[in-house]
């Protein structure tokens, strides 16, 4: 149990703070309005650290993304955990897009932008091209398994890195990934971090929402978990 509710927890707030800062800035009437793009990727980052952190307290391995589990489960051969780490995942993004729906309730009627709405929930990409799209999330989702694993690797410290400066790091990886390649489709670079707010996006009575864009759905889902199975292959074969 204690390993579900990390994962739900970690990634709940994830979202919270994930989400909640793209809300901020797209939000009409919010202080945070117009932000912009470095203020949205330094807070990911931010979200990144403080749900790891939270996480590992509770007891799980934090992953808060199914494509890790999955890459994971590919480099170890240890499945074990992957059925209750990935729902746990899409429940706990679910939760986390409800309560960014329910802090900025007054925010949603004032805003004319119906994709700035849907951003606040899910990915959309700059310019709709399916191929780049797809190759997008597997290239930012390589860098983003491979390179996490590089930084748990016994190679790099092996008697451990000292508490919270894993989570540190994976939070400035986070950040980077978004500085230099989150513009092509808003890095979902998380299968969970997508669909679960996408759902709530398509649920929730959201005032002048509009689509949620369906039709595009399955790459933010599947480029990813390509990533993730590549990066496993990847950390198996060289042996980080």
């Amino acid at each position: 149990m204690h390993a579900f509710f990390g994962e739900l927890i970690g990634t709940m707030l994830l979202i919270l703070l994930g989400n909640g800062v793209v809300a901020g800035v797209s939000l009409k009437g919010s202080y945070a309005e117009n932000g912009g793009w470095i203020v949205i990727t330094t807070a990911w980052g931010l979200a990144v650290i403080c749900a790891v952190i939270v996480a590992l307290a509770i007891g799980s391995n934090a992953h808060l993304n199914p494509a890790v589990t999955i890459g994971v489960g590919i480099a170890t051969g240890d499945w074990s955990q992957a059925p209750t780490y990935i729902a746990a995942q899409f429940l706990g993004a679910l939760l986390g897009a409800v309560l960014v729906w329910l802090h900025y309730l007054p925010l949603w009627r004032q805003t004319d932008n119906v994709a700035g709405k849907r951003a606040c929930f899910c990915t959309t990409p700059a310019v709709r091209h399916t191929p780049s799209n797809v190759l997008s999330e597997v290239i930012g989702t390589f860098v983003l398994v491979f390179v996490a694993a590089a930084i748990s690797s016994d190679n790099l410290s092996p008697n451990g890195l000292a508490p919270g400066f894993g989570p540190f790091l994976v939070g400035l990886l986070v950040w980077g990934i978004g500085l230099s390649l989150g513009g092509v489709t808003g890095y979902a670079i998380n299968p969970a971090r997508d669909l679960g707010p996408r759902i709530a996006h398509a649920l929730l009575p959201i005032a002048g929402k509009g689509s949620s864009g369906w039709d595009y759905a399955a790459i933010p889902v599947l480029g990813p978990i390509a990533g993730a199975v590549l990066a496993g292959l990847a950390v198996a074969a060289i042996g980080i």
